[in-house]
């Protein structure tokens, strides 16, 4: 794995998305080696608690915008993105997103598929895919709305507008804000007290949670693929990227 770090230490493990040169942009490579690393510890009997972060000054800025236009089969690069989300709530850890610096587009939504959200005190979230002309992903058309209710979702997609970690945290998308210079080992702290709990009894407090909300998880999946397809290849979007990479 080259755009991913894994670490595991005392029964914890952390997961690192490391293109810091690019803020951690999405590029289907990141993706591989995400879904690497959570497939291994999808196995790992000995990690109890999982923490997902970013290298540098940023969690993760959302898709590489200066990479060359994706070619080959749409949909399946589409629902291979879709992947992280299935695999972040897929495994048995809980897993701790400790977001710094932005978390845009596909970055926010990796945050979503998280079971916990910490958040840096310079933390920034956005959803910018209506103003480029495309569409959510990572199933942010079901997930969000059950965070911060479906008129603030509806702004959050429909505006498309950054918002700071207190706003966020005062709208439930986040747990708790953090000094940035404490976010890690906070995150590590939380991931340590979850390792001491019975695994068995923290997995299953995870499905029992979840277990109301996958159902329609899967069908909002679907419909955003068949929503970015229609979009992507939409003559907005060049217009839309260019405005969006000037800003």
């Amino acid at each position: 794995m080259e755009a991913v770090t894994l670490t595991v230490t005392d029964g914890t493990a952390e997961v690192w998305l490391d293109r810091p040169a690019r803020l951690n942009a999405v590029t289907p490579g990141l993706v591989d080696d995400l879904l690497a690393a959570l497939g291994r510890l999808a196995t790992d009997s000995e990690v109890r608690a999982v923490v997902l972060a970013g290298r540098g000054r940023a969690f993760c800025a959302g898709h590489d915008l200066k990479q060359p236009p994706p070619q080959g089969d749409s949909r399946a690069r589409l629902e291979r993105l879709q992947q992280v989300t299935r695999a972040l709530r897929a495994l048995p850890q809980p897993v701790i997103a400790a977001v710094h610096g932005y978390a845009i587009g596909a970055g926010a939504e990796f945050a979503l598929g998280c079971d916990l959200v910490l958040a840096a005190e310079d933390a920034v979230f956005g959803f910018p895919e209506a103003g480029l002309g495309l569409s959510v992903t990572g199933a942010a058309s079901r997930l969000l709305p059950l965070l911060v209710g479906t008129l603030r979702a509806k702004e959050l997609l429909l505006f498309g507008e950054r918002i700071d970690a207190a706003r966020a945290a005062s709208i439930g998308l986040v747990n708790a804000v953090v000094d940035g210079e404490r976010l890690l080992e906070h995150a590590r702290e939380w991931a340590r007290r979850l390792a001491d709990k019975p695994a068995a009894a923290v997995t299953l407090a995870k499905r029992a949670v979840d277990s109301g909300v996958d159902a329609t998880v899967e069908g909002a999946l679907e419909l955003e693929v068949s929503h970015a397809l229609l979009t992507e290849h939409s003559p907005d979007v060049a217009r839309a990227t260019e405005e969006f990479r000037s800003r």
